[in-house]
């Protein structure tokens, strides 16, 4: 509980859902925090709350990951102001539930300036400081989807898809300076994603008793900070069924495909 005290800890999306409660716990146990997100008004409000509960530092700072000029220049600020960063914690993410051939190029583009890229441009900015230092971790929210494509989520699916393949390479890369890299896989959470996602509601009263609930989604992956966790998979059934899709995927498809369709 006491391994995180002291740390700086940067997470963006960390308005709400699973990224105000991953804030929320570390706080508890004693990190110092970097809130980042579009909604400036949210931050502060849980910057006001984390520092009226905990002796930490918190910035709150606003942040869209799609522009990688800000990028630049937040993390620049964050960095000045608190030296260094012990974990990165990308979790901004969201996304849009289309057929292929009706999703928007705008929506498809902006999914990947959001979830991919500004993931992996976050990620350019702390790498070289924790390189130096021979330490730190870097945690990517991605998800299931990233392991099982569904229909009417080809491009989230997508952004995932790559969110993973970045992270993979990115932990053999850095295996030798003791950084440590971890996937957070889950399935789907309670929480205000899919007034985005899923504006008719289907997919959500298909699949609402299996939903996670963002606070135990954020429980695991702080129980993993600062540990050399290859990937966090959510909930614990769904891991053999990635596996048993890379090894048999015309067969899973073939008889997952009333389950595959709830959106």
């Amino acid at each position: 509980m006491s391994s995180l005290k002291g740390k700086n800890i940067i997470i963006t999306g960390a308005s709400g859902g699973i990224g105000a409660e991953i804030a929320r716990l570390c706080a508890a146990r004693g990190a110092n925090l970097v809130l980042l997100a579009r909604s400036i008004d949210k931050l502060e409000s849980l910057k006001k709350e984390l520092q009226s509960k905990y002796a930490i530092n918190v910035h709150a700072q606003q942040l869209d990951v799609a522009d990688p000029e800000a990028i630049k220049r937040v993390f620049s600020e964050v960095l000045t102001d608190i030296r260094y960063v012990d974990i990165l914690v990308n979790n901004a993410g969201f996304g849009i539930f289309d057929y292929a051939h009706e999703a928007k190029i705008e929506d498809i583009k902006t999914m990947f300036d959001v979830n991919v890229v500004g993931l992996m441009a976050c990620t350019s900015m702390v790498l070289p400081a924790m390189k130096q230092r021979q330490s730190g971790h870097i945690i990517n929210i991605a998800s299931q989807a990233g392991k099982i494509a569904t229909p009417k989520s080809s491009v989230y699916s997508a952004t995932k898809h790559a969110v993973l393949g970045y992270t993979n390479s990115l932990r053999m890369e850095v295996a030798d300076d003791n950084i440590f890299v971890t996937s957070v896989n889950p399935g789907p959470i309670a929480t205000n994603f899919f007034e985005v996602a899923d504006k008719q509601g289907t997919y959500v009263k298909n699949v609402k008793r299996f939903m996670l609930q963002p606070e135990y989604v954020a429980k695991q992956v702080v129980n993993r900070m600062m540990t050399r966790t290859r990937e966090i998979n959510l909930p614990r059934w769904m891991s053999p069924g990635s596996i048993v899709y890379s090894l048999f995927p015309r067969t899973f498809e073939l008889f997952g495909k009333r389950v595959f369709n709830q959106k």
